[in-house]
């Protein structure tokens, strides 16, 4: 098994629950999302971006609205929706709880 190829799947994995992360602190337009998920190091291309965030939205985690720019064409920003923001909540425990068995297992060893 190649590690780069382990590492994308994980990054993938989360790429849902780090988008609602971003988005619990506000709206934000999908170029934002893209840099701050690259700084982070979850590297993410537009192309990836924009599906998950379509699927976010039909599944009604997430909705947006147009707001006017000073450098060009309105932007579509994202917000969480009240089921986005209980679907994160979920996801939080969901996550605690993954840290801690993973946690118990390297303690073991």
């Amino acid at each position: 098994m190649n590690i780069e190829n382990a590492k994308s799947q994980l990054r993938k994995g989360m790429l849902d629950y780090c988008v609602l992360l971003l988005l619990k602190n506000g709206p934000a337009y999908a170029n934002d999302i893209v840099t701050r998920l690259k700084n982070a190091n979850l590297i993410v291309v537009e192309g990836t971006l924009y599906p998950l965030l379509m699927r976010l939205k039909k599944d009604q985690l997430l909705s947006y609205n147009w707001q006017e720019s000073t450098m060009g064409p309105p932007r579509k920003y994202y917000c969480l929706t009240p089921e986005g923001e209980q679907f994160l909540a979920e996801l939080d425990t969901a996550w605690n709880e993954l840290v801690g068995s993973v946690a118990l297992l390297q303690s073991n060893n």
